[in-house]
């Protein structure tokens, strides 16, 4: 993928589709599937949503 398009522009797949995809993947991980950085030993400090302390 090039440019910023996704398959849903360049391979022809309907968003409906790619949205349940996405959800069902959303349950998969809440019901305890480890993320793709989770299983490269990544998942721990990679997403902070906020910063805890002092910021500069």
């Amino acid at each position: 993928m090039t440019g910023g398009q996704g398959v849903v522009q360049l391979e022809g797949v309907s968003i409906e589709a790619r949205g349940r995809e996405s959800f069902e993947l959303f349950l998969r991980v809440a019901a305890g599937e480890h993320t793709r950085s989770e299983r490269l030993g990544f998942g721990g400090a990679e997403f902070v949503p906020w910063q805890m302390g002092a910021v500069m």
